[in-house]
């Protein structure tokens, strides 16, 4: 019988049991569902409804025991018996109708024309518990490429995908790896364990590329499958109780640049099984993302959001765009008004095209009008390969409107 391994690392969350009811009610097979929960919990928190379903496996923990999200979900792997599929999940989810069946129709579909390991995943749709249904968003989405943190970790963004209905529910190819939603073959689990190392950060770029790695086709789903609470606003994070989390981070943001061989850290670790895999290659990785870990660079490809794979290059060092950062002084004598209501920064190439905006609105002024200097010090970064040939400064005011515009120079 074909079945399928729910995983969900649950942290003090009240939604836990909404969630649950939710996933086995939208079921077009209910009775095919495994459930294995790492339920990480105060002494007001009860399973009771689940206790004596056969369905369901729970590692038990006492919330000041816990080490996180990446060993909660290890710990769950450890309840897998083979199931045919798995779905892993957060603990704050909404399903559409027969949900199972629309997945399983789906990685069918992918396998049919030759991608023998399709893995599902996405930045899937919000909702709100409070506003609900009525405030879920009815189109799917996808992940974007956002920025390289400093720590080195790879930031993601969603996006609606466009013309999503004419894909008629058949998955496009994606870059990006959601540790909220992923379906895929069951056999994923062995493949690709999750490592009890990694904290928070660094959990999905490292599982995107392991996963790759590994023979595994990422692609998002084209139609709506779930809902996500992004926010959990008002409710405790393993963060909140955990006095050593920050130590916990750190150690993950060193263990996942040893791994990428990022900023001249050496691969010093054995990472066994939690490594890549040898059917594809980091580099294979990269050439299809647009993404250079070592340069921490992106192809405009990536930057315009476009679907991979990404076109192949001639030089491949010479199509990427690193980070272009600079720090744009401004006199406070430049800007005399006292009701911007926003300050147009902008840089551009030689032709005077605009190559990135980013304003400055009233609070961050207020803040940059505190420095001693007299200056006014705006830090702006983007990606570009080279170097802008100018910056601008727009100022507008509710009084008075548009005020004198002024710019610099960046290249001789």
């Amino acid at each position: 019988m074909t079945t399928i391994f729910v995983q969900i690392a649950s942290y003090r969350d009240p939604q836990l049991l909404p969630t649950l009811r939710d996933c086995i009610t939208k079921a077009k097979w209910p009775n095919r569902l495994r459930f294995g929960i790492c339920w990480q919990h105060g002494s007001d928190e009860s399973l009771e409804e689940f206790a004596k379903d056969k369905r369901f496996r729970i590692v038990d923990v006492p919330f000041a025991l816990s080490k996180g999200a990446c060993w909660a979900r290890s710990e769950i792997q450890k309840l897998y018996k083979d199931e045919t599929y798995t779905l892993q999940l957060d603990s704050h989810h909404r399903f559409v109708q027969d949900w199972d069946d629309k997945c399983i129709k789906a990685v069918k579909k992918l396998q049919k024309i030759g991608h023998n390991k399709p893995l599902l995943t996405s930045y899937i749709p919000s909702y709100d518990p409070d506003k609900d249904p009525e405030a879920r968003v009815q189109y799917p989405w996808k992940m974007n490429f956002d920025r390289f943190t400093p720590e080195g970790i790879v930031f993601f963004l969603p996006g609606e995908i466009p013309d999503w209905a004419k894909y008629k529910g058949v998955p496009i190819p994606a870059r990006f790896f959601s540790a909220h939603f992923v379906f895929t073959l069951g056999s994923w689990i062995k493949e690709v364990p999750y490592d009890p190392n990694y904290y928070f950060h660094g959990e999905e770029i490292s599982l995107a590329v392991r996963s790759y790695t590994h023979g595994y086709d990422l692609f998002h789903p084209t139609e709506v499958i779930a809902w996500h609470e992004y926010t959990r606003k008002g409710r405790t994070k393993q963060w909140d109780d955990d006095k050593g989390w920050g130590e916990r981070n750190n150690i993950c943001h060193i263990r996942n640049r040893k791994l990428f061989g990022m900023d001249g850290e050496k691969q010093d670790i054995d990472f066994g099984v939690y490594g890549f895999g040898t059917e594809r290659t980091l580099h294979d990785y990269e050439k299809y993302a647009g993404i250079s870990f070592s340069q921490r660079g992106i192809q405009q490809h990536t930057k315009e959001y476009n679907n991979p794979p990404n076109p192949p290059v001639e030089d491949w060092d010479k199509s990427l765009q690193s980070i272009f950062r600079h720090c744009i002084d401004i006199q406070f004598s430049q800007l005399p008004e006292q009701d911007y209501d926003f300050i147009c920064i902008a840089f551009h190439d030689k032709e005077g095209k605009e190559l990135y905006r980013k304003d400055i609105l009233p609070d961050e002024l207020q803040m940059m009008r505190q420095d001693k200097d007299g200056y006014i010090k705006c830090w702006r970064e983007f990606y570009y390969k080279g170097v802008p040939a100018s910056w601008s400064c727009w100022p507008h005011s509710t009084s008075k409107g548009w005020c004198p515009r002024f710019e610099g120079k960046l290249l001789p």
